[in-house]
């Protein structure tokens, strides 16, 4: 084993045993499953901002948007990165402390559990079908961290796909079951740390084999449209035109936060709702500044290929691994540094991932068989089926990516806009309209879920627009409509609707 590949592995090695070490720590700390699914609202500011970013942007951060900005220019994927930033600020701004006081008068530790207890479904129906919605979306969305994890493995030793995949899932899986919603949340801010500094050190790395900011901005400057915010390159030299439609398409990603389930529950574990506005100005400045510096990363990858060939890349998404072998070829030192931020690209997949678990294992285990089965279960056999009922969404998860070749990547985008749309308006007008109902809420979630699928499979003029916009939009008239056109809120549903608005 050379010197590179030695350093880098001791680094991963070394991550990955904290990430399991930080599980075992607060295992003795779930007593009930209030714990383990919401940490018994027990989160600090800084641990609340982190989590919620660090599980929200995945691989996505290190891999997707610095190689958008690397093959296309700076169009796509500052637009991308501008809806993302005002959607983080607005969900902090507006949902986070009326959520957090919510969900809290109301004893709800999951989302399906907020709607239905918000609307007093006794018939569990928007539960059921909201806890059956996370599932559809989240297990498959599960199995893409699994399967970035296993082919970053693959791509640097040659591991085998399938071995590699096993290992990241056991490593999540294992601290995710121990110390459920705070080993997530704790690993979570340990994982943001470790995303920042491979940021870092990739973009100053980069620029100096680069030949400096100077060489950057020039080789930019000499590519047609790579700069311009209103045309961008297609990848193989042609000029496309980037539109008004494609401009609103692209913002519309921002709509998406209202409706991610498991950022949604970061504000609701935060210790002290009084403190949302520390956690909201950390949140909203990290995810600028890693945002841009991921940007600039793919711009000066594009300018370390004038002097070095290998990066002359034919997967875009690989310019920070391709950024880290150069750097690990330097020493011993300089690999251990690269092992960090290959664990970066770890840490953004690892972040979501068990989020993403400890949310469809409650919908299972909270919202269908405790909620809308009515199964009787002592604390302990509670905190069983939820552990058990991880393990197995993980297994699945697993077997969904099984075959390295699946585009299994191609739902994370699509998922996005499932969540977007159906939880989104429904949670904005749950906290701020008084007069929605049941038979509202259960309009909008399913109106918004089949816009999304109908709108994906259409094509051309204006189902080019990104299927989350539309689908929100017709999700809030029918929530709108259909509370309007049926029987007004119970009093008891309104007096507990204005007690919590009046504890702001």
């Amino acid at each position: 084993m050379n010197t590179a590949n030695l350093g880098i592995i001791i680094a991963i090695i070394v991550y990955l045993g904290g990430m399991l070490a930080i599980g075992f720590r607060f295992s003795r700390k779930n007593n009930n499953v209030d714990d383990f699914y919401l940490g018994g609202r027990k989160l600090g500011p800084l641990v609340t901002a982190m989590s919620a970013e660090a599980s929200d942007m995945s691989s996505w951060l290190l891999m997707g948007l610095p190689g958008v900005a690397y093959l296309c220019g700076i169009a796509e994927a500052g637009w991308t990165a501008i809806g993302l930033a005002i959607g983080t600020y607005l969900n902090w701004l507006i949902v986070a402390k009326r959520l957090r006081k919510y969900s809290e008068k109301l004893d709800a530790i999951t989302i399906p559990d907020f709607f239905s207890r918000r609307f007093n479904d006794n018939s569990n129906i928007l539960m059921g079908i909201a806890a059956i919605i996370i599932i559809i979306f989240f297990v498959p969305y599960t199995a893409s961290g699994f399967s970035a994890c296993a082919k970053l493995f693959n791509a640097l030793f040659g591991m085998d796909y399938h071995l590699a995949m096993i290992i990241s899932a056991v490593v999540i899986i294992g601290y995710t079951c121990l110390g459920g919603f705070l080993a997530a949340s704790t690993t979570d801010l340990v994982q943001s740390i470790v995303m920042t500094v491979a940021l870092i050190v990739v973009l100053c790395f980069g620029i100096n084999t680069a030949g400096g900011w100077d060489a950057v901005v020039e080789n930019a400057k000499s590519i047609t449209a790579y700069l311009e915010m209103t045309r961008t390159t297609d990848g193989a030299g042609g000029i496309v035109p980037y539109d008004t439609l494609t401009i609103v398409s692209t913002l519309a990603w921002g709509l998406g936060y209202f409706g991610m389930p498991h950022i949604l529950l970061r504000f609701m574990a935060i210790e002290d709702s009084k403190k949302i506005k520390t956690s909201r100005r950390i949140a909203t400045v990290w995810v600028v500044i890693s945002m841009s510096v991921a940007i600039v990363i793919g711009i000066v990858g594009l300018a370390m290929a004038n002097v070095e060939p290998s990066m002359a890349l034919k997967d875009s998404e690989t310019i920070i691994v391709a950024i880290s072998s150069l750097l690990s070829k330097k020493g011993f030192a300089f690999a251990l540094v690269a092992g960090v931020i290959l664990s970066g690209i770890l840490a953004s997949t690892m972040s979501t991932s068990d989020s993403q678990l400890l949310t469809a294992s409650s919908s299972i285990s909270q919202n269908l068989l405790v909620g809308t089965f009515k199964m009787k279960l002592s604390e302990k056999q509670n905190m069983i089926i939820a552990r058990l009922t991880l393990v197995v969404i993980a297994i699945i998860g697993i077997i969904f990516a099984w075959n390295p070749n699946s585009s299994v990547f191609r739902i994370v985008s699509f998922a996005w806009a499932g969540f977007g749309a159906t939880f989104g308006p429904l949670m904005l007008f749950s906290l701020f309209w008084r007069r929605t109902n049941k038979w509202g809420a259960l309009a909008g979630m399913l109106s918004g879920g089949i816009t999304v699928i109908v709108w994906h499979y259409l094509d051309g003029g204006l189902f080019k627009l990104y299927e989350l916009l539309p689908a929100f939009i017709i999700s809030s008239i029918f929530i709108v409509v259909v509370s309007l056109i049926t029987k007004k809120p119970d009093d008891s549903v309104l007096d507990v609707f204005d007690s919590a608005k009046g504890d702001e």
